[in-house]
């Protein structure tokens, strides 16, 4: 992530939170202050990025949980990004967009918004992680590295590594199946950092894992 304002300035590797996704219009009230309770932990451990990914809600709901997670995120370290809906970042003020296979490109939101608005990507070859970095992508997360349930076969570590080696020096951030247990080897394999759903959204995880990285 180069760009001027929105760059990150750390020294450590990036740590990348992904909200549950299972927040729907009927359960709303009540995981929108969960998921606020956990950007707040995000903010005080410093982590990097934290995308809201709640894919189930509407507009108004979505627009909404940015809107307040904003006001958390604000003058922090922690960059915040919008699943998909590049509009709703916007327009809530939100740090950034993270694309993936159904969205807009990447070339289409570099086109339409400022030079400081973050774009992630989604990549589950090397193909798609090289066109990502050329439409001018900030950074991609490349998927699944080991078994995630419901997910297509696992990558493993060699894939990751070349494709590491391949868009060096662009942020790599591994996905899928990362826990305490295996994230240090995808840093050993070239990834600038790592992303997680189930792991991340427990707090004493979050908070353990973050202050074994700033160590």
């Amino acid at each position: 992530m180069n760009r001027k304002d929105n760059q990150l300035h750390i020294s450590y590797s990036i740590i990348y939170l992904i909200t549950s996704g299972k927040t729907t219009p009927q359960n709303f009230a009540e995981n929108k202050n969960s998921i606020l309770k956990l950007i707040k932990i995000a903010v005080q451990t410093k982590v990097s990025l934290v995308q809201i990914r709640e894919k189930k809600l509407p507009a108004r709901h979505a627009f909404e949980l940015v809107s307040e997670a904003v006001k958390i995120t604000k003058n922090s370290q922690t960059k915040l990004l919008v699943n998909d809906r590049a509009d709703i970042a916007f327009a809530a003020e939100a740090d950034g967009v993270h694309l993936t296979s159904t969205s807009l490109s990447a070339a289409v939101v570099r086109r339409n918004f400022s030079e400081n608005f973050i774009i992630g990507v989604s990549a589950h070859t090397i193909e798609e992680a090289v066109e990502a970095k050329s439409q001018g992508a900030d950074f991609i997360t490349y998927s699944p590295v080991f078994y995630t349930p419901e997910k297509n076969q696992p990558k493993g570590l060699d894939e990751l590594a070349r494709v590491c080696e391949k868009l060096n020096p662009f942020p790599v951030i591994a996905l899928g199946g990362i826990n305490k247990n295996n994230f240090a080897s995808v840093l050993e394999n070239g990834a600038r950092g790592f992303a997680s759903i189930r792991f991340l959204n427990n707090a004493e995880n979050l908070r353990n894992l973050v202050a074994d990285q700033q160590r």
